[in-house]
């Protein structure tokens, strides 16, 4: 199969590239960065260099492919993010209509659902083809994000804001906590980007009819548990994941310099996690969980860790 691959050299697109190229298939590899040219190539697959702000150079691409994998990368300079995620979704479609796609599998949010200004699953919906919907928990490699205010390196005293798979977290490195409008005895589906990979390579040799909706996790686990997998790894079993309410939660956001109108969407996202609703979902579909455990995962962020 000819399969184009969005999401350039991602946590999720190389591992799904190297995992399409072993089976057989012809990959192109979206980038809009001219140096991941000979990385791609050496990977076995084709580049494409281009933005997905551009529904011609989309079109063009997409043309002739038995399957397409899409996702958009979150921005941290958009002031409205649903207002982005609605652009780049419908440049997405109008691309995919114009190339005529027949097998679409597109990257959400297990929460996406539930946040009115981040749903644009609904943008696909007019396409002839068949459509699948991935709903991936929290990734696992956003912990990484956390490294520098885990150690504590000039956070005293401040919140400060990092992405957590399409959500986002708060930490302060002094004290070693993690801190959210959601954390604490809050249950969450946490998700290695392998298993999504894994997951969307699956999807991309199939042919369901209509429009699908597919949940991928890797672990449910409460967030003080997650923090202690990770910190007992880092040797800081005390680690501790704080819930906060909406209003520190926005508060903090501001304080971070975020624009009014993201922070609120954020500050949205987490409570639908914390409501229970997010999870609730994910019981009614009962995906199938993944192979990597936050453990594994854990042994990985460690040397990371300490390299830093």
């Amino acid at each position: 199969m000819k399969i184009i691959v969005t999401g350039s050299l991602g946590n999720i697109s190389q591992p799904l590239t190297q995992i399409l190229v072993i089976q057989g298939h012809a990959v192109t590899v979206v980038s809009s960065n001219p140096e991941k040219k000979a990385v791609i190539e050496n990977l076995g697959a084709i580049p494409a260099i281009g933005s997905i702000s551009d529904v011609n150079f989309l079109t063009q691409t997409f043309k002739g492919a038995d399957a397409v994998y899409t996702m958009i990368p979150l921005s941290f300079t958009e002031p409205d993010l649903g207002d982005y995620l609605r652009r780049m979704a419908q440049n997405y479609a109008q691309a995919l209509k114009e190339a005529g796609t027949k097998r679409i599998v597109v990257l959400s949010g297990w929460a996406a659902d539930l946040v009115k200004s981040e749903n644009v699953e609904h943008l696909f919906d007019g396409l002839d083809a068949s459509v699948t919907i991935m709903r991936p928990g929290s990734f696992y490699t956003n912990f990484y994000q956390s490294i520098d205010l885990i150690k504590g390196k000039g956070v005293i005293g401040k919140f400060l804001t990092l992405r957590y798979s399409g959500l986002w977290s708060l930490l302060t490195g002094k004290t070693g906590l993690l801190m959210g409008n959601y954390g604490g005895d809050d249950r969450i589906v946490f998700v290695s980007p392998i298993d999504i990979a894994d997951a969307v390579a699956e999807e991309l040799i199939l042919l369901p009819s209509g429009k699908n909706i597919r949940y991928v996790g890797s672990e449910e686990l409460t967030c003080n548990q997650a923090a202690k997998i990770i910190g007992t790894a880092i040797s800081k079993p005390w680690l501790k994941w704080v819930l906060l309410s909406d209003k520190e939660m926005l508060q903090g956001l501001k304080m971070a310099k975020l624009p009014e109108k993201l922070a609120e969407t954020l500050v949205e996202m987490q409570a639908a996690m914390h409501s229970g609703k997010t999870l609730e979902n994910f019981h009614k579909n009962q995906p199938k969980m993944g192979k990597v455990k936050l453990a594994d995962f854990a042994e990985e962020f460690a040397a990371v860790y300490h390299k830093k």
